[in-house]
């Protein structure tokens, strides 16, 4: 927690002694923390159906109160963790996803939930899974209080841009280690690849006759290239995912519905247990991905029920699923229908225990808490040290509670 001392350089006679406000030397690096979480305010944390932030959100908020930190959850919607639950609006506003009102706002309403906890007691770090949260941070860092920012999404040139205008008052967390590779001046502190409860996800070794599609609808992830497959492969396919905004509907009626035929199945969003239910049954899950996907949050879903996944090389696919082992990586999208013919050769005992060893919730806490710890040491350090070099301390802020 932060605490405040006055100036050791102030003099004794100093009628106006300045105050320095900094994180105490911690003895021991297992000691707690006091860790902010703040999500998006568009659905639940974890979601009823769809929303992969949401979901990876929740996961670190239950690993990290099993670890024995504190831990306040900022957002909106249903109290759902085991964190403590700070709710930001009456309810989770999933339709004006899209709309910048909401960020503008959504930031501002974070900080000011920051400012009471800082007052009520201190913070020690910050972990922003917002877009416009991140402006906050040069805010908390007078307070010598870090702000670390997982991103969730493709590092375009935009983000890169708006995260660079950031380098010093963030740390980035990639989710995975391709995701780096497209803005590696950038400020990372660490890759920690997103995670699941496997308990959570039923295991079922039998499949029918069908493949899975689950995603939003969009040409990135490239739905009529499954339909492709799966009929080429003499499997009908069923479809899953958003497909409410605009720009969606627009692709699915143009390249989706006209490759329909009577025995693939339209399901639209799933909830957490009809999602559940597809993934086990399915023969295998179709990620056929035109874009630098940055993570792939249904490919570890599917494994951890034992169905393989057959995906088009590209962003973190080959990072998160082991060729021939765990699911089929092809090169081309003609290779899909090939690929889905030989799924019957992976073996789903092998996809679970892939996920319960490389994308557990064990290793999701215990990779941000090594990332928080580091970050901490880091900066308050490098304050301290800038600060005894320049002579000067900084005020306490005013008017906070």
């Amino acid at each position: 927690m932060s605490v405040t001392s006055i100036d050791p350089h102030t003099r004794a006679d100093d009628p106006f002694p300045r105050l320095v406000n900094h994180q105490p030397v911690r003895r021991a690096e297992t000691l707690p923390l006091h860790v902010v979480l703040a999500a998006p305010p568009y659905f639940d944390v974890p979601p009823k159906a769809y929303g992969g932030v949401e979901a990876v959100v929740a996961e670190l908020a239950d690993a990290l109160v099993a670890r024995g930190h504190k831990v306040t959850l900022l957002g909106a919607g249903d109290p759902r963790t085991s964190a403590e639950f700070v709710p930001l609006w009456e309810r989770a506003i999933p339709e004006r996803l899209g709309d910048p009102y909401p960020e503008v706002v959504h930031a501002l309403l974070i900080r000011r939930a920051v400012e009471r906890l800082l007052g009520a007691g201190g913070v020690d770090i910050v972990h922003d899974h917002t877009f416009a949260g991140p402006l906050n941070a040069m805010y908390y860092s007078r307070w010598d209080v870090p702000t670390i920012v997982t991103v969730h999404g493709p590092i375009d040139a935009d983000l890169e841009r708006y995260y660079r205008a950031l380098q010093s008052e963030v740390h980035l967390v990639a989710i995975s280690e391709r995701q780096r590779t497209f803005a590696p001046e950038l400020n990372w502190a660490g890759t920690v690849h997103n995670a699941l409860r496997i308990d959570d996800w039923p295991f079922q070794p039998a499949k029918e006759d069908y493949a899975l599609f689950l995603g939003r609808f969009h040409p990135n992830k490239a739905p009529h290239l499954a339909l492709e497959a799966a009929h080429a492969a003499d499997l009908p396919l069923v479809l899953a995912g958003k497909c409410a905004e605009p720009a969606e509907k627009e692709y699915f009626e143009r390249e989706v519905r006209p490759r329909m035929t009577a025995r693939d199945r339209m399901v639209g969003v799933a909830d957490a247990t009809a999602k559940r239910a597809l993934l086990a049954s399915a023969r295998c899950l179709l990620f056929p991905v035109r874009w630098e996907e940055p993570f792939g949050m249904v490919m570890i879903e599917a494994m951890a029920c034992g169905t393989p996944v057959v995906a088009l090389r590209a962003g973190a696919v080959p990072e998160v699923v082991v060729d021939k082992v765990t699911g089929l990586i092809c090169d081309e999208p003609a290779e899909l229908a090939d690929a889905v013919r030989q799924v019957g050769s992976i073996d789903p005992a092998a996809c679970r225990s892939h996920v319960a060893k490389r994308f557990n919730v064990d290793q999701l806490g215990a990779g941000y808490e090594a990332t928080y710890r580091s970050v901490i040491q880091n900066q308050t350090g490098n304050v301290r040290a800038r600060r005894l070099h320049n002579g000067v301390a900084l005020q306490v802020p005013r008017g906070v509670g």
